[in-house]
């Protein structure tokens, strides 16, 4: 069986709350059922985590990257700002796809630069709740799930 980690960063814990003309009306938990379920679908598992705090990010990857295959993950503001956590990505050598709910590019300055991206298979942006089923997919597809 393939085992994914779904991995979310600070303020996701407040979707469906928090700027909801940006991110929309779906919850923490409406995403986590989405990958569960396409994931599931396949023959997949998913391990779910989300914090605020950068450290705790990478003891997950860490802790977790001999259990799972693959990550996706939405780092949130981390994304422009963690080289600690990029450098943690490359470090587990295992396929992580960057999620994003808005299209960062079309939005402030400082979100058009990840610093994650280039230590992932890639980057899905600006597709809201369906990004992460597709960055699901695309990782499964990847791995050959």
């Amino acid at each position: 069986m393939v085992n994914l980690l779904l991995v979310h960063g600070p303020n996701l814990n407040l979707l469906g709350e928090r700027k909801p003309e940006i991110y929309g009306r779906t919850t923490l938990l409406d995403i986590e059922a989405d990958v569960a379920a396409a994931a599931g679908s396949r023959g997949a598992a998913v391990l779910c985590f989300q914090s605020n705090h950068e450290g705790s990010l990478i003891d997950f990857l860490h802790e977790n990257r001999k259990l799972a295959q693959g990550v996706v993950i939405n780092a949130g503001a981390y994304t422009h700002t963690s080289v600690a956590l990029r450098d943690a990505i490359e470090a587990i050598q295992i396929p992580v796809v960057e999620v994003h709910i808005s299209n960062t590019h079309a939005r402030e300055g400082f979100r058009h630069r990840s610093l994650i991206s280039p230590v992932c298979l890639g980057q899905v942006t600006g597709l809201g709740r369906d990004g992460y089923t597709l960055a699901t997919n695309l990782l499964l597809d990847h791995l050959g799930a």
